[in-house]
């Protein structure tokens, strides 16, 4: 059976997802066959393979690294939030079933052979598999039941690196905690650490370093530095937290505004990352009145429970401005959910069960559900 790494994080956001695909990367230029993997994901960005198959975007970006064609293998476990407390269930490319945040912890256990299947079908057609952990490693709270980190590390006898994030601040004491929070047989699997998003002088993080070296008996493999531009796909709303805009104006003109509603289950906002790179446009997320009626372009996304966000449109008095766009002759686009809620009907007996509900009235377009959804 082939070598296998489990990369790990302090938290979300730490940079997992880039430091696997670098690894990949870096093992594909030396002529190693490697291959991603991630037990479990949760994001509503997801990834359609060439057979149909739903991963996370992450991981797609991750076998693009590695030069090989991305499978459903490489993510058996993808979870797409439908709500606060609901989810849809993803194994193996296809939709399982639809469960509630206690009903899925029920689930893990029958989730787990299929996730070791899966790895072993991976180890077993490549030289090296790299695993990307889920959230942060000391979830304590999630242990008993965990499929994405230490959990998967134990049952198939995996060496962790932890990553930790040093641009929000607190990374020695981030990496440390993680350690001590873990019990000793979790602890052997972790046998070194790396410090993510350094900016400024490295030798200033020396010290700290071989401290922490010194209180843990493991190593610092390196400090990576913060990398602008990366472009990578985002997995989870972190992402929309700013204004996106390119540094170039468009030619012999201003800045171009474009205002994507922010739904409440807004899925597969990476849909926007082309508007991003183009010069001269400024991407907004937004649920302001103002913002959507001043925009040059107003687009309504894909979401994860159609019916639900078009109630929220209504509730917010978004309907109303969308509409009087279209009426004035202002350009309004709709992806995927948004283009549905444009039409004059939606037939929902699948995802909501509401039957019947009127859209917004801007194309002639009705929208029946099926239950089986072809990609």
């Amino acid at each position: 059976m082939s070598s296998a790494l489990l990369v790990a994080g302090t938290s979300s956001d730490a940079g997992k997802s880039v430091v696997v695909a670098g690894i990949c990367r870096w093992l594909q230029r030396q002529g190693v066959s490697v291959a991603p993997f991630k037990a479990q994901n949760m994001s509503l960005n997801a990834a359609v393979t060439a057979d149909g198959s739903e991963i996370g975007r992450a991981q797609a970006a991750q076998a693009a690294a590695a030069g090989v064609a991305p499978e459903a293998a490489m993510n058996p476990v993808l979870i797409k939030p439908t709500g606060e407390q609901d989810a849809q269930v993803v194994v193996m490319g296809r939709v399982l079933t639809h469960t509630s945040a206690a009903g899925y912890q029920e689930l893990k256990d029958r989730l787990l052979p299929v996730v070791l299947d899966a790895l072993e079908h991976l180890r077993s057609r490549f030289d090296v598999v790299i695993c990307e952990g889920a959230g942060g490693i000391a979830e304590i709270n999630l242990r008993d039941s965990d499929l994405a980190n230490l959990g998967l590390a134990r049952a198939a006898s995996l060496p962790v690196v932890v990553v930790g994030d040093i641009d929000r601040g607190g990374v020695f004491a981030s990496l440390f905690g993680s350690l001590a929070l873990l019990d000793r047989h979790d602890q052997a699997l972790v046998r070194a650490f790396l410090v993510n998003k350094f900016r400024g002088d490295v030798d200033l993080l020396r010290p700290g370093v071989a401290e922490l070296e010194r209180r843990t008996g493991r190593p610092v493999l390196g400090v990576l530095p913060w990398v602008r531009g990366l472009d990578l796909d985002a997995e989870d709303s972190l992402a929309l937290e700013t204004p996106r805009a390119t540094a170039l104006p468009v030619p012999g003109g201003g800045t171009l505004r474009v205002a994507v509603v922010r739904l409440p289950r807004l899925s597969n906002f990476t849909d926007f990352d082309p508007l991003v790179a183009e010069p001269g446009l400024e991407v907004r997320f937004t649920d302001s009145v103002t913002e959507i009626a001043a925009a040059d372009l107003a687009v309504l996304p894909g979401t994860k429970a159609t019916v639900a966000d078009l109630a929220w449109v209504r509730s917010r008095g978004l309907d109303g401005v969308l509409v009087e766009r279209a009426r004035t002759g202002k350009p309004v686009l709709g992806i995927c959910g948004g283009y549905q809620m444009l039409g004059r009907c939606l037939d929902d007996g699948v995802e909501s069960g509401a039957g019947p509900v009127e859209g917004l009235g801007l194309l002639p377009v009705e929208t029946i559900f099926e239950r089986d959804k072809v990609l």
